[in-house]
């Protein structure tokens, strides 16, 4: 292992374990066991190892980080073999695993609802009435008239985001359209910007089928920037809580387009529309020729600002909630006004600091939905107290005449 390269799919959270400071490590694919904890310090030695720097490089620096106390390449390599037994490495055996895994998932027809039972009631006697009540707290303001070509609607945990999913969903009551596209959240995408999966998705109130063949153009249009597997479907959350509440709203069949939009940090050179284009242009184009078919609805499942300690912020989100909340209403803006070089530029002038993790999804959403009125009709936030984190969501319908 001369280039050691640390895991780029893991999720690190900061934690207090018995008066001392710790990182837990949640791991989708499942090879870090449920509940792992690591010392916070590991974290910047992790970063150090990103398959270009060899074991003398890493001798060298992390001793640097350590104040000049001495590392030697042995105490590295038995720290390196003890992190890959972990799980915490990209290494044949993570590479076997992974392969394994994405087989396994492969084989199946159906994408099961994951999170049913631990996020929402799994048995169809009680999530009915459990989304009834959510929608029941639906905001009187409404989207106004025209047809509904597109809602942003949050992805977090439906109970946090009630306010959320009922001012998103609520207007969607009754409407019959025959194809959805849902830009979800692709937390751990590796390659490329998008995933997208033809697999129907499994949800308690019955499987949505995909529309394989909008796949497969989708795929085909976006080439290298798709991501040539669908593992990340597998644990991913933020088109499985759409599909509930897609499935309880919406009258008669339909079909479903699940698109995982990922970091642009990890492909695009610069936090620009320009870059954005260049990168994504075709794949933009197949996705706007659906949204002139008006039986096409569009969701963009996404929440916006994350601050806080847990997200990698040096102050509590109380500190951070007021201009965090300004820069998400500014992307809004941005929408509402069909000015997608705005909300590249607003991204851009806080170097996405605020961690719009829905960041890929809206730009998309901004650049194939044709002139639209937006309304926002939630915008609220999600505090964690125990980690002073927060995380905010919206909840907008564009509507076209």
């Amino acid at each position: 292992m001369q280039y050691p390269r640390a895991r780029h799919d893991l999720e690190f959270v900061p934690i207090t374990h018995e008066g001392r400071s710790m990182i837990l490590v949640r791991d989708r694919l499942g090879l870090v066991p449920y509940g792992t904890g690591v010392p916070a310090g590991l974290l910047p030695i992790l970063a150090l190892m990103d398959g270009q720097r060899s074991l003398a490089d890493l001798e060298r620096e992390i001793t640097a980080l350590q104040g000049g106390r001495p590392v030697t390449v042995e105490d590295i390599e038995r720290v390196l073999a003890e992190l890959d037994a972990g799980g915490l490495l990209d290494t044949p055996r993570y590479q076997a695993k992974k392969a394994e895994a994405a087989a396994a998932f492969a084989a199946q027809d159906t994408r099961e609802p994951l999170f049913a039972g631990p996020a929402y009631p799994d048995n169809p006697e009680l999530l009915v009435p459990y989304l009834d009540a959510i929608l029941a707290g639906a905001p009187e303001a409404s989207p106004g008239s025209g047809r509904i070509l597109a809602v942003i609607a949050p992805h977090i945990d439906p109970e946090a985001g009630k306010a959320g999913y009922a001012a998103a969903y609520a207007p969607l009551r009754g409407l019959s359209p025959k194809r959805v596209v849902v830009l979800g959240v692709g937390h751990q995408i590796l390659r490329g910007l998008y995933c997208l999966t033809d697999k129907a998705y499994g949800t308690p109130l019955g499987d949505i089928p995909a529309d394989a063949a909008a796949v497969a153009r989708l795929r085909r249009a976006g080439g290298a920037c798709v991501d040539p597997g669908d593992l990340q479907h597998r644990d991913e959350h933020s088109v499985e809580f759409q599909a509930v509440f897609l499935r309880h709203v919406l009258a008669g069949d339909f079909s479903l387009v699940p698109v995982l939009c990922g970091s642009p940090r990890s492909v695009l050179p610069a936090l620009s529309r320009s870059a954005f284009l260049d990168y994504a242009g075709p794949f933009l184009d197949a996705l706007r020729g659906m949204a002139a078919d008006p039986d096409t609805l569009f969701v963009a499942g996404v929440d916006f600002s994350h601050i806080g300690p847990k997200f990698g912020h040096d102050k509590p989100a109380l500190e951070l909630e007021q201009a965090a909340m300004a820069h998400d209403a500014a992307l809004l803006a941005a929408l509402a006004a069909g000015d997608p070089e705005a909300f590249w530029a607003e991204s851009a002038r806080v170097d996405d600091g605020y961690n719009v993790c829905g960041l890929a999804s809206l730009a998309t959403l901004a650049e194939i939905v044709p002139a639209c009125a937006l309304t926002v009709t939630c915008h609220d936030i999600m505090r964690e107290s125990e980690t002073a984190s927060a995380v905010t969501f919206a909840a907008a319908a564009l509507t076209v005449r």
